[in-house]
């Protein structure tokens, strides 16, 4: 099975492919931002197909004090067109994915320049595997 992972932002779109049949997170490049949801959602969805996953996980802000704030809405409304367009969409706590990914890419020695250029791409990985190891603990 193979998944599309999302961290969704303002300016950039974190994505990563996972396939699980081998355990294999990959980050990608990050899309750009149009400033239009649906826009957005539209090509979310192109890639989905392109492809060929089974799922988008897309990333969920949730705040230090458990509430969605407007950003975890913008994300559930994604959710929404992404499924509009006939895909599966799940959802998962993205809670300091981006801290974590800038952090390990600070230990790999990066520079902030080039740290800026793939922390979107990890984001979307840790997505991914949050997604993943919740899946391993439901069974």
């Amino acid at each position: 099975m193979r998944l599309l992972g999302i961290d969704f932002g303002f300016k950039r779109i974190g994505v990563a492919v996972a396939e699980t049949e081998v355990g294999i997170v990959t980050p990608r490049p990050p899309m750009t931002a149009s400033g239009a949801l649906k826009r957005d959602a539209e090509a979310i969805s192109a890639m989905a197909k392109r492809e060929e996953v089974s799922a988008v996980i897309i990333g969920l802000p949730v705040e230090e004090s458990g509430e969605e704030g407007r950003m975890a809405r913008i994300c559930r409304t994604l959710g929404d067109h992404i499924a509009g367009n006939g895909i599966t969409v799940h959802l998962v706590d993205e809670s300091m994915t981006s801290v974590q990914a800038d952090g390990t890419l600070r230990q790999d020695g990066l520079k902030a320049s080039q740290r800026r250029k793939l922390r979107d791409g990890e984001a979307a990985a840790l997505i991914l595997e949050r997604y993943l190891d919740g899946q391993a603990t439901d069974s």
